[in-house]
Formats: structure tokens, sequence, C-alpha cells
């Protein structure tokens, strides 16, 4: 007997369901039910998919008739809600797309419902999935099932919040510039963020710009990100950035039976970094080091030279500036929250800095080949800071003072270049919040991460740890 089921991974789920310990039917429900005890705290979930329990119903009696099951038959999802949902609101954090019910399920949904998982519900987001901290006017504010007062993050804090939660095992979230290893940070679980590509975009608002957005899993454990991975990963002939991403499959790869080079970086070149943050970081390089992993400490001089914030602000601006003018033409002020506005006032970048931003951006990516020549993977901070208090927007970090934006100063140069990038937690703050680190692998090496993150899982000081809601 299960007693706690939504404490279950996604992968032991899947299991237990095939092997007839569990049913569909009392998975699906037991997490209706976290929902329905805790949700009211956290905000996570913003619309209930009306087919879940249906969709149990049907996965148990493919059980039952020994019919062929896929490898996440039976498990619950949920997805944020700028990813479609064939028959479910999916309304991208904003008044002006209330009520809005897409006839088609994103790729990525799809492909997690080809392999036999149930949509249970969608989550929050800011507005137009932009901004550090999931808050809009139509679905209110999500708050970090670790601490009330703090924010699970953005743009994909519904998403984390809800895992942390035992609302959901798996989920979805999207990857601008943070936001699927931002809030993984600041609620403790895991995410991935693939090279540029690997997971079609199909199915999700906004595209712009293009080169730098994401769709990734979020879960509680490393191999339901390697499983969900391996679901989501390859082209759907309409993203055309995914023909180039390629299939990634859960095979053995021989060319990682020999000891891995990598390198950790704390700073220069992501802005300040919290001294517990970069004590994480440390713990995590010295643990793989024990563990027979050659680590050593590292400078990535192309990061030091190009600030990737700088250069991703520059460029995104142009590009995102009028996928906002267009959704929100003829809207009142009203309808519009923080960030929306706050992109539309933002002055047009020169084409002269345009231009350098996009050359800035193939030197950046220039380096991290050079790094990836001689090591392969690297290991940094996600945030400069743990979860911080809701609406906070400076903080002072080694006795500097910076924005809000500076807290994707780790995570955006994986867009900027398209790297891959996993977001773990290893460590514990003073006030008992989560602290994560990110490890960053050459371009398609999704498999040399996975397996270092599974290592540094098996081995963690943190495994197991929930928030007490």
């Amino acid at each position: 007997m299960i007693n706690d089921i939504t404490g279950v991974d996604a992968v032991a789920l899947a299991n237990l369901i095939r092997t007839r310990q569990l049913s569909p039917v009392e998975v699906v429900q037991a997490h209706l039910d976290r929902i329905d005890a805790v949700d009211a705290k956290v905000n996570a979930i913003v619309t209930l998919a009306d087919g879940a329990m249906d969709a149990a119903r049907s996965a148990e009696a493919d059980v039952m008739a020994g019919r062929p099951l896929g490898p996440l038959h039976g498990v619950p999802f949920t997805a944020k809600d700028s990813i479609d949902t064939a028959g479910v609101f999916t309304q991208r954090g904003s008044p002006i797309f209330k009520g809005r019910l897409p006839s088609t399920d994103a790729t990525s949904v799809a492909r997690l419902k080809g392999a036999g998982a149930i949509l249970l519900a969608k989550t929050n987001l800011p507005e137009f999935s932009y901004w550090i901290e999931s808050d809009n006017l139509l679905s209110g504010r999500s708050n970090n099932p670790w601490d009330l007062t703090r924010t699970p993050g953005g743009s994909s804090g519904g998403e984390s919040a809800a895992i942390a939660a035992g609302m959901s095992p798996l989920g979805l979230g999207t990857d601008l510039a943070i936001s699927v290893r931002g809030p993984a940070a600041q609620t403790g679980i895991v995410s991935l963020k693939a090279t540029h590509g690997r997971v079609p975009m199909t199915g999700i608002w906004p595209r712009a710009p293009r080169r730098f957005w994401h769709v990734g899993p979020m879960a509680r454990s490393i191999r339901d990100l390697a499983l969900a991975f391996a679901q989501l990963a390859g082209p759907d002939g309409h993203d055309a950035f995914a023909e180039a991403g390629g299939i990634f499959t859960l095979d053995h790869d021989p060319s990682l039976d020999r000891p891995l080079r990598v390198g950790w970086l704390v700073e220069p070149g992501f802005g300040p970094i919290d001294p517990e943050v970069a004590a994480t970081v440390r713990a995590a390089a010295d643990a793989l080091q024990a563990a027979g992993v050659q680590v050593e400490q590292v400078r990535i001089p192309a990061l030091e030279r190009d600030f990737a914030l700088d250069v991703f602000n520059k460029i995104h601006v142009m590009e995102m500036k009028p996928a906002f003018a267009e959704a929100t033409a003829g809207r009142r002020t009203d309808e519009l929250y923080k960030m929306a506005k706050t992109m539309l006032a933002l002055p047009d970048t020169s084409m002269a800095d345009f231009i350098e931003a996009e050359q800035a951006a193939e030197r950046l990516k220039d380096g991290f080949a050079e790094f990836f020549s001689r090591f392969d993977a690297l290991i940094t901070p996600v945030l400069p800071v743990p979860a911080h208090k809701h609406g906070v927007s400076n903080f002072v970090i080694n006795g500097q003072t910076v924005d809000a934006t500076y807290l994707q100063g780790a995570t955006v140069p994986l867009n900027v270049t398209g790297l891959p990038g996993i977001s773990m937690r290893f460590g514990t703050s003073k006030e008992g919040l989560p602290i994560n680190i990110q490890l960053v692998g050459r371009w398609l090496a999704e498999s040399t991460i996975l397996r270092l993150a599974s290592q540094l899982e098996a081995i963690s000081p943190v495994k197991g740890l929930r928030p007490a809601l």
C-alpha cells in the first residue's frame, strides 16, 4: 500500500500502474485531492482539466485489458497556461485571453499524452509569460510552498509551486531567460532547459524572440526529467528550429564510459552571487570530485567580456515588443498588467547596439565552444539568491545593489547560446529555503548532464526534502 501517492515520482507511478499496484484513477484522484487541500494557499492551479478522471478510467481499462502501455501511462501532468491544451482553457495570464479555448494540443502536450500521461491542470504564470514572479490580473499571485510570503518564481512559477507542493508529479514549463530553471531553484524541484530546438515550441505563445524560447520538463527527480525529455524531443514538421534538434533517447552512450571533466564557476560573468549560493555550487563540485569526476574551478573569458543579460536585453526588446503590441492593440489600459506596460514603454534598441549585441551573442557561443572543447560540463549557480519575498525589485548581494533582472544573470547565457541546462537542488539556505545548482552541457549533450545530475542526486544532502504545507 502506498501511503502518500503525491510523494511518488512519475517513473515510480508509471511502474506501480503498470504492475497494477496502483490504478490511474487512484493516482489522479490523489492529486486532485491534494490540489483541493493546499492550492488555496499556493494558488498554482488556474484551470482543472475536465477530462482528467475520464482519461484515468480509460487508462485503467487499458491496464486491466493487458493492452500496450506507454512509458507514462496513467501518470498525471500539469502544464503552464501559455501552452495550448485542446478543450482546456489556455489564457496566458491575461484578461485579453480570458476564455480562450484551443482546439489542438501543443506538440509537447500531445507527446506526453501520447506516452500515456493524463493532463490534470493548467498552472499560473506572469502575464504573457514575461517576468520573474508569477502574478497577473486574471488569476492572481502564486506563492512558494516553502514560505508563502515568497515567490515560486517566473515565468513557470505556478508549475514549480504545483510540483513542489505535491499537486503534480510532472509538468511542462517554458523558458525565455530563466523560466523553468529559476522557478525550480526557488521551490527545490528539478527542471531541464534542453538545447534550443530539441523540443518543438508549436502551440505555445509568445514565440518572439524565437531563438531564445524553450519548452521543457519540470519534476521532482532527474529520472523523471530524462523520461519526459525522451518523449518530448524531436522534430514535429512545424517548428523549423526543431529540425536541427534531433531525437533524444535514453539508450546508453558508450562515449561517456570514461572519467568526465567538469568545470565550476560562480564569479565573474554572472553578476554578484550570494555566499550561500556560492558555497552550494562549490559543495556540488566537491561531491562530484569525491565520486571520481575530474573537477576544477574555471573562468570563461567570453562571459566576462560580454555580460549575457545585457546582450539578451538589447536583442529581445526589439523582437518581443511587436508581439506585445499586436496582442494588446486596441485594449484598455486596465486590461494590462505590469510587464506588458513595461515592455511596451521600453525604448527601442538602436540599430548599432542591436548589431553589436548580435555579434556579442556569437562571441558567447564561441567562448562556450572553446570551454566545451576541454570540459564535458559546467556547474554554476541558477539564481544569485534563494527565493525572495513577493514584490522585491532590488537586491543587495555582496554589497552590490542590483535590480531584479539580475536574477537571470546565470541562466540567460544558456538562452543566448542555446546550451542545455539542468536546475537541481543541492543545498539549503539559513532560512530553510532551497538552493539549486545549474549543470550546463555542450549542445545536444543532455545525456551528459542528466548522468551527472543523477550522480549528484544520489549523494545530495537534501534528497527527499519537501515543504510542510
